[in-house]
């Protein structure tokens, strides 16, 4: 039997690679860090703010994002926006996420390449 540990830090680390994905499809509607974090959670996707903030400042620093600050409220808030350079790069991960499926399916399957 399988201990809940063992398998809770392996559901981890094959989360962590398609949160960026997941990052990158949500935030083709700008949000802010909060609401994506609440998003990411409802769609299946339940992250750290502790790891999504370090993360979106990293797809910004990569060019992948784009940000804009809004003080028109109270408290003012930096949204997110995949930019073109990261729907360029959403596409390749798509693609290698899709073939990995694939992948893995035909390892189930038995199927030989």
């Amino acid at each position: 039997m399988v201990s809940e540990d063992v398998l809770r830090t392996h559901l981890q680390e094959l989360r962590r690679g398609t949160v960026v994905v997941a990052s990158l499809v949500a935030l083709r509607r700008p949000d802010y860090g909060y609401a994506l974090l609440q998003r990411l959670t409802d769609h299946g996707f339940p992250v750290d703010a502790n790891t999504l903030y370090p993360l979106l400042r990293r797809l910004e620093d990569q060019g992948l994002l784009t940000s804009e600050w809004n003080t028109a409220e109270s408290r003012p808030r930096k949204f997110y926006r995949t930019s073109d350079e990261g729907e360029s790069m959403l596409s390749r991960l798509l693609d290698d996420l899709a073939a990995v499926q694939t992948s893995i399916t035909g390892l189930i399957q038995g199927v030989d390449r």
